[in-house]
């Protein structure tokens, strides 16, 4: 029974691979998500069927996608906290964590490989930004859950406000860097977005450091 019980395991895993990696080949061949559910099932050489085993829409297969490109990146940030000493659990002291964390992590390509998968998240598409909002608060869940984890005896609503802010400031100014500048990745588009993510740490700073 075990071996049977690990063999589905085995496939079901095999499949969910296939069809997310089926799903990013598709988006980089056809620049962004203009294909179906028949096209997936093709590349991946399974059933039609078999996707909606796995997944309840094709939106949910690109927001599979996308949280693979954040999860690398928020892993990274959770790596890089873990190596720091935890503060004393002040506002202050989460926020210089949370900062340091941020600025180390390689947040553009993400972003642009995001933007690809989804679409932009600006007005023109207001499904892309609904699915984007819906990725990053899926991962924002994670790094609420280890700020929480440090900081056992912190505030919990401060805590949250500040990951919160954080992270909902990315997804506008990752917004704003799509529309002005675009999904390049040459040394102007990441000297750009990281003056706009330097302005987003001087805003959120204002709540969580003391004041001079």
């Amino acid at each position: 029974m075990t071996i049977a019980n690990d063999r589905r395991a085995a496939l079901k895993a095999k499949h969910r691979a296939a069809i997310l990696q089926a799903a990013r080949d598709l988006v980089d061949e056809r620049g962004g998500r203009d294909f179906g559910v028949d096209d997936l099932a093709e590349r991946a050489d399974i059933a039609r069927r078999t996707v909606f085993n796995h997944f309840g829409s094709l939106d949910e297969v690109l927001l599979a996608v996308c949280e693979q490109e954040l999860s690398v990146i928020i892993d990274r940030f959770l790596a890089d906290m873990a190596r720091t000493p935890v503060g004393d659990g002040s506002r202050a002291s989460m926020f210089e964590e949370l900062e340091s964390a941020a600025r180390g992590a390689d947040l553009a390509p993400a972003i642009a490989s995001m933007s690809r998968i989804l679409g932009d998240p600006g007005k023109e598409d207001p499904k892309a930004a609904v699915l984007t909002q819906t990725a990053f608060s899926r991962v924002t869940d994670r790094l609420r859950a280890e700020v929480a984890r440090r900081y056992p005896a912190a505030d919990p609503l401060d805590a949250a406000l500040l990951v919160e802010s954080l992270m909902s400031g990315i997804v506008v100014i990752a917004d704003h860097w799509l529309t002005t500048t675009g999904p390049r990745l040459d040394d102007d588009a990441v000297r750009d977005w990281d003056a706009l993510l330097a302005r987003l740490v001087h805003s959120v700073r204002s709540g969580y450091m003391p004041s001079d």
